[in-house]
């Protein structure tokens, strides 16, 4: 008996994880202009006015993205873990881009270990 009720409990768990991860890639999914850099390592004064100039994300509903982060993605994708706090951008050769995530209505705050970036929903 206890089993059967562990494992409805851990049944309603993993539902409750999907349905609130559902929820933030929905907010996720849109295109997204870079409004902010703050460098956590050393980065030349080109290096950030060419992000905050070409700088901008599109999420897509079936897990890719297109934009300009440090450089031009053409066809990656992405993955949310940890409820919506982790985003992995993967670009088009599979290189992996880790960074905690906080997505709200209007804003999307990405932090790595080299930079915080801030993006404004387009």
């Amino acid at each position: 008996m206890k089993k059967s009720n562990l494992f409805i409990y851990g049944i309603l768990l993993f539902a409750v994880l999907i349905v609130s991860c559902h929820k933030k890639r929905d907010k996720l999914v849109n295109s997204w202009k870079i409004t902010a850099v703050e460098p956590k390592l050393p980065l030349s004064d080109s290096a950030k006015t060419a992000i905050l100039t070409n700088g901008m994300l599109t999420f897509t509903e079936d897990g890719h993205v297109t934009g300009f982060l440090q450089r031009e993605i053409t066809d990656g994708t992405y993955a949310l873990t940890k409820g919506g706090k982790s985003l992995i951008i993967k670009d088009e050769t599979g290189t992996p881009y880790p960074c905690e995530s906080t997505i709200t209505e209007d804003k999307l705050i990405l932090e790595s270990k080299e930079m915080k970036i801030t993006l404004d929903k387009i």
